[in-house]
C-alpha cells in the first residue's frame, strides 16, 4: 500500500486520486488560516516555487480540529490562500486528522509514520514511489525541510 492508493476530495469537492501524483515527492500538510503557524504558508509556497519544476508537489488539507482554526468555507479558505500568501499548490477539503473521523489518508500517515498529529502544519514527505519517508513536527519551518526534499529529488 502506499498514498497512491487513496482518493481524497479537492477543495471543489472532486475526487481527486493521489496516483495522479504518481512519481513525484510530495509534501502534505494539514493547514489553518488562523494560527500562529500560518505564516508557514509563505515558506511553504517558496519550496513549491523552488522544486515544482524538479517533481516536487504540495499537497494542503486544512484541518479544523486544532481550535477552530481553519473556519470558512474551502472558497474562502482559497482565497485567503491565494490573495495572502500568493499559493499555488492543490489544496483539498477540510479534513480531520485525529479521532474517530481521521480522514483514511492520514489514518495510513500516522500508521507510517506514528503518532497524534499535535497541530496544525504537521508535515509529511513522500518519495516518488509513495512512501511516507520522513514527517516534520508542526513547529519544523519549510525552510528547515530543503535537504529532505533535495534527497527525495536526487539532487
Amino acid at each position: 500500500m502506499s498514498v497512491y492508493d487513496f482518493t481524497v476530495k479537492d477543495n471543489k469537492g472532486n475526487d481527486v486520486s493521489l496516483s495522479d501524483y504518481k512519481g513525484k515527492v510530495l509534501l502534505i500538510v494539514n493547514t489553518a488560516t488562523k494560527c500562529g503557524l500560518t505564516p508557514q504558508y509563505e515558506g511553504l509556497e517558496n519550496l513549491y516555487e523552488k522544486y515544482h519544476d524538479q517533481g516536487f508537489e504540495i499537497l494542503d488539507f486544512p484541518c479544523n480540529q486544532f481550535a477552530f482554526q481553519a473556519p470558512g468555507s474551502a472558497e474562502k479558505i482559497d482565497n485567503f490562500c491565494t490573495l495572502r500568501y500568493n499559493t499555488k499548490f492543490p489544496r483539498f477539503e477540510k479534513i480531520k486528522v485525529n479521532g474517530r473521523d481521521t480522514a483514511p489518508l492520514y489514518k495510513y500517515l500516522k500508521d507510517q509514520k506514528p503518532g497524534r498529529i499535535q497541530w496544525n502544519f504537521a508535515k509529511f514527505l513522500i518519495d516518488k514511489d509513495g512512501n511516507v519517508v520522513d514527517r516534520f513536527a508542526p513547529s519544523e519551518k519549510p525552510e528547515t525541510l530543503v535537504s529532505s526534499i533535495e534527497a527525495q529529488l536526487g539532487r
